[in-house]
């Protein structure tokens, strides 16, 4: 899909729906959720898809999907964010398209620690008023911290926030609470405008569960996200595009979520042509060689 097609299915309906993920604590797979969720969006819609990085000091996602230097990063969009210029077409350029899926294009995050500070509300503003006015859909990706301008500006604009977290106490409990009922309502957003996510990782079945984690947060349940070894090794590997197009468990990474939020958005599922349909494939080939 070439620039002018994703601007206009984008300005056709205005700003497009925002979704905001913000994690209680670092490396829990609040990344590898989010993109999960983006992933299976844009191949439910089949509509143009932006997911915007916005780590200031941990930026991960390029790592995961393969690209080991990405030729633009959110900071190097710094100029037109900081005098407010930044256009559409300037950002779909920067953006990535990825392989198994080009629908959806991902704007890598930060690559300058040291810069992160001087990153302001009024930049993150613009950034997502552009991607809004650029995509239709948009989701960010913004880390577990609030002491900066992207995380702050990008749950006050969501339409849909996302707390992810995990069944330890430490994390639902101590993190979570500390982000989500203390700093969060400094800036306008209750807990009851949070939708959890709970992610379970591959070690162990102990841990809280989605009601008890819910009930302590304040916040409403959106969905599951299981981890596992062969995950993490996608991760590593730089495979985890390919894993969730190709495996049978990546292809269920984030399903359930994905239809909710489509559902809560307004997002219509986009069923292909009936003779793309596998089954169809198959009737005209033997109808080709039998009955014809």
């Amino acid at each position: 899909m070439n620039e002018a097609a994703f601007a206009a299915a984008a300005s056709s309906a205005g700003a497009a729906p925002f979704i905001g993920f913000v994690g209680t604590t670092p490396n829990i797979g609040t990344t590898a959720a989010a993109f999960a969720l983006a992933y299976r969006i844009a191949e439910a819609s089949c509509k143009p898809v932006g997911y915007l990085c916005l780590h200031l000091k941990s930026a991960k996602i390029h790592r995961y999907i393969g690209v080991d230097h990405p030729e633009v990063t959110l900071d190097k969009l710094r100029p037109e964010l900081a005098s407010c210029s930044l256009s559409g077409e300037k950002l779909l350029r920067a953006a990535y398209a990825v392989k198994e899926l080009p629908n959806l294009q991902v704007l890598f995050g930060n690559m300058h620690r040291d810069q992160a500070e001087f990153f302001t509300p009024e930049e993150a503003e613009h950034l997502i008023d552009v991607a809004r006015r650029s995509f239709s859909i948009v989701i960010a990706d913004t880390g577990a911290y609030w002491d900066n301008a992207a995380t702050v500006c990008a749950m006050r604009l969501a339409q849909s926030r996302i707390v992810v977290t995990t069944g330890a106490l430490t994390h639902f409990q101590e993190d979570g609470k500390r982000w989500i009922q203390q700093i969060s309502p400094l800036f306008g957003i209750s807990a009851e405008q949070y939708e959890t996510l709970l992610i379970h990782p591959p070690w162990g079945t102990g841990g809280y569960q989605m009601k008890e984690v819910c009930k302590e947060l304040g916040t409403a349940k959106l969905g599951e996200l299981r981890l596992s070894d062969t995950l993490f090794a996608q991760l590593d590997s730089g495979k985890y595009s390919q894993w969730l197009k190709e495996d049978s468990a990546g292809k269920k990474a984030m399903l359930e979520p994905a239809k909710s939020l489509m559902n809560k958005h307004g997002i219509r599922r986009s069923f292909p042509a009936v003779h793309a349909q596998p089954w169809y494939r198959k009737l005209i080939s033997h109808r080709n060689g039998v009955g014809s």
